[in-house]
């Protein structure tokens, strides 16, 4: 006697826009949005495209914006890392979540986040800033600052900005530095960049001084 089939479970609204949603991340995560077709997003969930359309009705766009909101949210993540331990062991853990999410999204990271796709809008550009400011945020909460002047805050932002540009050259240049080392690179700057700001603001100099002054146990 064969066994029986396995019962259909029919999906939610919320699991059946997860589930179009990750196959159409997946497909963006090695193509360009604009070199990815609806068909395609359908045949990889493996459901028809009207159904797509039920779901996204303003099409590819629409689903295009869906999916860069959910690899935000995930990206916004990266550094919501518990404000416990050395800060460099903390700020450590939080690049290696961010570049394992580069690693797994390859040649479609620009696509997604850094407006290299054609059916980039003003609300994709807002929803990819609101990525770098989350960072930053958390970067200050990290630093124990509660109201950061306009140098720090520069800072920072500038040092994720470093991070976005050199996640893009490390694709371009196949992975190489190997990824540990890249990390720590990126904390050095980090420290570099905190120790040049010292230099001409007070606020930024007694971080330096205190980063200085802790232990360094990072991994």
């Amino acid at each position: 006697m064969s066994p029986a089939a396995p019962a259909y479970r029919r999906l939610s609204v919320e699991e059946r826009r997860a589930q179009l949603l990750t196959a159409a991340l997946d497909l963006f995560a090695v193509r360009a949005p604009e070199d990815v077709s609806l068909d395609e997003v359908a045949e990889a969930a493996g459901v028809s495209r009207p159904l797509v359309y039920r779901y996204f009705p303003g099409g590819k766009q629409q689903l295009y914006e869906a999916a860069l909101r959910s690899a935000a949210e995930e990206l916004k993540l990266c550094f919501d890392e518990p404000r416990e331990g050395p800060l460099l062991a903390r700020l450590t853990r939080a690049l290696d979540r961010y570049l394992a999410f580069v690693d797994g999204h390859d040649t479609g990271f620009s696509a997604l986040l850094q407006g290299g796709s054609v059916v980039e809008t003003s609300r994709t550009t807002a929803i990819v800033d609101g990525v770098r400011r989350a960072a930053a945020g958390h970067i200050l909460r990290h630093l124990g600052v509660a109201d950061p002047g306009p140098r720090l805050r520069m800072t920072v932002r500038m040092w994720i900005t470093a991070v976005e540009a050199a996640s893009l050259i490390w694709l371009d240049e196949e992975k190489q530095p190997p990824v540990t080392e890249l990390r720590d690179w990126l904390v050095e700057q980090f420290v570099a960049m905190l120790t040049v700001t010292a230099g001409r603001d007070p606020q930024t100099a007694g971080l330096a001084d205190a980063l200085a002054a802790a232990p360094d146990d990072r991994d």
